[in-house]
């Protein structure tokens, strides 16, 4: 999307045009300026608040007899006469709208959005749901509040103060692509169930991270046959290329909106080193490569090889899981590199490079002043713990906090 790359997308939806997103979008749009009347109707029952339609039907005569706003004749509910009780039904959302502008100013678009989450219950409707469907939307939730983290970092990045109507004007730009008319060049995303059957010329697997995949749940399993599972499913993957096959993991990854560092992979440390071609898998780490070009729809490995060659259980097979990303991750000619996360304690490191340490006085851009009570090493990079004077607490990793010492 941020390229502008045609896409679609097997078996989904893209992203900007699923349910969950347009309706947190509208949410914000109403409380940045409510001038759009789609946005408003569309989140005004969302969750659900008994206002039915033929209510909204006299709300918009009214706002059509008056010139004014879908929003404004909300906020006059009360001087609709034809409404009656209804009027008490509007008010709650009124409320809620007034709420979030009066604590726009104080908030940054992350701490707006993860309030609206708050406050309107949509999580919490979605958990008890408990549906494959709504773990998923729940799960695009968090990449939207990602989002939101990125749009306010790159902003810093260009001495740019971040803002909603910002961040809004980024995303109706960066949407503008699901609306292209896409010829036979575009690039093709889907699951590795969606997979099955198919093949291409090109394959790119992204996300081979412990965590991610193998999922954290499938790692902490007492059930044995949940990482087989995957293991299977990672293979699926791989044989869907016919000449070339990318694999990736990130260095660094943002999960609603906080800054994770997983260890590549278990399952890249399976795949036999003489099969790579740019890159590398050992004890050490994972070099970002491809396997070798070829037909690789040729090479097709029985389930009892997978068990014990390509892709070994690490019990019985021949080739023990051991564990990566005690080293670097590069890329194919030797670029930037990190180190294995370190779990974070309450011991304090020497910070290297930083102007500042513990007990020093610090300003940041949004937050305002504070003290360090904490500053702890993590792969590359420092988590650095500030007492804000105003906002309280706040962790942040040192790369991003761009904090200032002030004398």
């Amino acid at each position: 999307m941020i390229a502008g790359v045609p896409y679609k997308i097997v078996g989904g939806t893209n992203f900007y045009a699923r349910k969950e997103i347009k309706d947190l979008l509208c949410y914000l749009k109403t409380i940045d300026n409510a001038r759009d009347d789609l946005a408003v109707r569309r989140v005004i029952n969302v969750p659900k608040r008994g206002i039915g339609a033929t209510t909204l039907a006299k709300v918009q005569a009214y706002a059509s007899e008056e010139d004014i706003s879908f929003y404004q004749a909300l906020k006059q509910a009360e001087d609709i006469t034809s409404l009656g009780r209804s009027a008490g039904k509007i008010r709650p959302f009124v409320n809620l709208i007034q709420t979030m502008r009066s604590k726009q100013p104080h908030l940054g678009v992350v701490e707006l959005l993860k309030e609206v989450i708050e406050e309107t219950g949509y999580v919490q409707e979605l958990q008890a749901e408990d549906s494959v469907e709504s773990i998923s939307r729940i799960e695009n939730i968090d990449e939207l509040i990602s989002k939101a983290a990125a749009y306010e970092e790159k902003a810093k990045l260009q001495e740019m103060k971040p803002s909603l109507s910002g961040f809004l004007e980024e995303v109706a730009l960066v949407a503008e692509i699901d609306k292209l008319e896409t010829d036979s060049d575009y690039v093709v995303l889907m699951t590795l169930h969606s997979a099955k059957g198919l093949e291409f010329p090109n394959v790119y697997l992204a996300g081979l991270e412990d965590g991610i995949f193998p999922s954290y749940m499938t790692i902490t399993s007492e059930d044995p046959m949940e990482i087989e599972e995957e293991r299977r499913l990672c293979y699926v993957g791989i044989t869907r290329a016919m000449k070339r096959l990318t694999l990736s993991a990130a260095a660094v990854r943002m999960v609603r909106g906080q800054i994770q560092r997983n260890r590549p992979s278990r399952f890249l440390k399976e795949i036999p080193e003489e099969l790579l071609c740019g890159g590398k898998v050992s004890g050490r780490g994972f070099g970002a490569g491809n396997l070798r070009e070829g037909n690789l729809s040729e090479r097709k490995l029985s389930s009892q090889e997978i068990g014990t060659g390509l892709f070994g259980t690490g019990d019985g097979g021949n080739r023990q899981i051991q564990e990566i990303g005690r080293g670097s991750f590069g890329n194919n000619g030797g670029g930037k590199s990190f180190s294995r996360p370190v779990s974070y304690g309450t011991t304090t490191p020497q910070t290297g490079g930083l102007s500042y340490g513990v007990g020093d006085k610090v300003k940041h851009l949004k937050f305002g002043a504070g003290v360090v009570t904490n500053i702890v090493a993590g792969g590359k990079d420092f988590e650095v713990t500030v007492e804000f004077d105003e906002l309280g607490t706040k962790k942040m990793f040192a790369v991003f906090a761009k904090l200032e010492k002030v004398e």
